[in-house]
């Protein structure tokens, strides 16, 4: 089955931008929806956004306007990029994807695969 593996995680000054790539490796057999999840010590994991294999896109209420996922088919890479990063946004940020959903949902059962995280720090 594919791994998932992040990367583009480290500091960042309140305000600044990061880009955040999840490589799949080998190419996916099959279509997947793919998605970024994030959790903080102590709070549920919480779904951040998410892409169809035909572009549609969702977005937690927390990060609609600052967030952009996005995919290279070509690369078998997804993307996400971090605008306007606040002091709430640290946490470890991990990659999904699914092998049953064709469709951009933010819920945990929804996915079956998943990366080891990379984590992502705003400060001051």
């Amino acid at each position: 089955q594919a791994q998932l593996v992040e990367s583009g995680g480290g500091s960042v000054q309140a305000g600044g931008s990061r880009l955040l790539s999840c490589a799949a490796s080998p190419s996916p057999a099959r279509r997947f929806s793919m998605a970024w999840f994030r959790q903080a010590p102590g709070e549920e994991r919480e779904g951040v956004a998410s892409i169809a294999t035909d572009g549609q896109t969702a977005y937690a209420d927390s990060v609609k306007g600052r967030f952009t996922i996005s995919k290279d088919n070509a690369k078998n890479t997804l993307y996400l990029r971090m605008n306007s990063l606040q002091s709430h946004d640290t946490a470890m940020y991990y990659c999904a994807a699914s092998s049953f959903i064709n469709y951009p949902v933010l819920y945990t059962g929804a996915y079956d695969y998943w990366g080891r995280g990379t984590q992502v720090t705003v400060s001051s």
